[in-house]
């Protein structure tokens, strides 16, 4: 159990990092840049089967998801460079956080 519990840390290194860089990096568009470069190196340095598409379609759902919040007053960001209505940096985030996500769940079920 420890051994799974590890690898699932391991697999949130990213995301936990991306998350770290949010109040030091206030420039929507560098943190943008950050954020991909940590996301293409992740993937570099282990690539599954299917996460180019876990990480599409989390990039997708989540514009979509974080649009319809704010649009419902549920969510406001001080940081809207992405259509006005959020930060742009969000959707890599997420998009990658579901990738984590998707690996740790294939950890646990292992």
């Amino acid at each position: 159990m420890f051994t799974k519990i590890l690898n699932i840390f391991k697999e949130s290194i990213p995301v936990l990092l991306m998350i770290a860089l949010i109040p030091v990096i206030k420039n929507d568009y560098i943190l943008t840049i950050l954020y991909i470069l940590i996301i293409t190196i992740s993937l570099f340095i282990k690539k599954e089967k299917n996460d180019v598409v876990f990480l599409i379609f989390g990039f997708c759902v989540m514009i979509i998801s974080e649009s319809i919040f704010i649009s419902t007053g549920v969510e406001v960001f001080v940081r809207n460079s992405l259509f006005g209505l959020m930060p742009l940096w969000l959707p890599f985030l997420w998009a990658y956080a579901f990738v984590a996500m998707r690996r740790s769940l294939k950890i646990l079920e292992s």
